[in-house]
């Protein structure tokens, strides 16, 4: 019998908020496509569609966005903690720091979605105000009248966020807020089924994100695309990569056997953007090169584009610090764990699975006591 090591293909809960096909190429947002509401609506309506289990009509979406709007305020105590805490810890460290550091007095259980919105809504200015901290520039007056991507922009820029750049982040802001029982997510379930609070549930989450297995690769596919940089160089870049046994980053998935529709979506709009951004446009040679070449040299293989090339396409277009690439992954993907976390408390079952042991026999069995 195949062992199941990692978990892979074992089934350890029943969720209505996401499916994953990955034979198909198919990513369902309770019951929506995940390309087409990226297309068609905004991060902060389906993040209400991922907590309440529908699109929000109009009158539901303005009372939605103004609580969202309401908490995205830090209190001094954060402030006195973004500037206090070492100048070396990285950004996804000070994420969970200062998520675990808001947990103080609140409700213990079960968690509240009005928790789980403060949470989401201050990601932007956490991570704004101690990049700007570390860089010695002013923090930027706070605004209500931003989507969570322009605010995100706006924060970090100090300007009026760019309409272009805007599309581009709320569609990668919707491609990734939720992706089924992967690790980040099974973390943050595994923690809520405890009844612990959600607090702990995304300090958990975001431990989990940083690892550079989960979280980390459209970082490694800018360091790709900054090297080929002239889409000229892309055909002999990438032979000689694939020819020398390296992994060539951006291309193939764990799960889909075939188109990821995250891609897809995200490389709709690089088209759109392109005769605007730099970046796009070479992003979109390099991807036409690099199929090629992989159907040249790997035939049969399957690989296609995944969403880690085009995240990274989107992030760089944006002009983001490549050190804030990941967290500006956990600024979507919260809402996501926010939501399995809301759905796990409602299972109310502690989630505990076995291990086999295959360490040394039993060796004092016939000695006596």
């Amino acid at each position: 019998m195949k062992k199941a090591l990692g978990l892979e293909g074992i089934v350890a809960t029943e969720t209505e908020l996401s499916h994953v096909d990955g034979q198909r190429g198919e990513l369902i947002y309770h019951g929506y496509s995940a390309d087409w509401l990226a297309t068609n609506h905004s991060f902060e309506k389906v993040v209400y569609l991922l907590w309440n289990g529908h699109l929000p009509t109009q009158e539901e979406a303005n009372q939605f966005r103004a609580a969202w709007v309401s908490n995205r305020s830090l209190s001094p105590f954060l402030h006195r903690l973004l500037e206090e805490l070492p100048r070396e810890m990285e950004m996804m460290d000070v994420l969970r720091t200062v998520v675990s550091a808001q947990a103080g007095g609140d409700k213990f259980w079960p968690p509240r979605w009005e928790q789980g919105l403060s949470l989401l809504a201050k990601i932007p200015a956490i991570i704004a105000y101690r990049y700007h901290f570390l860089k010695g520039n002013p923090y930027p007056k706070e605004r209500s009248d931003l989507s969570h991507a322009a605010y995100f922009l706006y924060l970090l820029q100090g300007i009026e966020p760019n309409p272009a750049h805007v599309r581009a982040l709320d569609a990668y802001f919707v491609l990734t807020v939720e992706h089924g029982l992967n690790a980040s997510t099974f973390a943050a379930r595994v923690v809520s089924s405890t009844r612990s609070d959600i607090f702990s549930c995304v300090t958990a989450a975001i431990g989990a994100m940083k690892g550079p297995l989960h979280g980390g690769a459209p970082s490694e596919v800018a360091g790709m695309l900054d090297e080929i940089h002239e889409p000229s160089q892309a055909g002999q870049w990438i032979r000689n990569r694939i020819l020398a046994g390296e992994k060539l980053m951006g291309f193939g998935h764990r799960i889909y056997k075939t188109q990821d529709p995250r891609a897809q979506a995200l490389r709709q709009v690089a088209k759109e953007l392109a005769g605007k951004e730099e970046r796009f446009q070479l992003a979109l040679e390099v991807e036409r090169v690099a199929l090629d070449v992989l159907q040249e040299l790997k035939p049969g293989r399957n690989l296609y584009t995944n969403v880690e090339y085009y995240a990274s396409a989107v992030l760089g277009a944006v002009k983001l610090p490549r050190e804030l690439y990941t967290p500006t992954f956990t600024a979507s993907r919260i809402a996501g764990w926010c939501a399995h976390i809301f759905e796990q408390a409602k299972m109310d079952r502690i989630i505990r699975p076995q291990s086999e042991y295959i360490g040394p026999q039993l060796k004092n069995k016939n000695q006596s006591l």
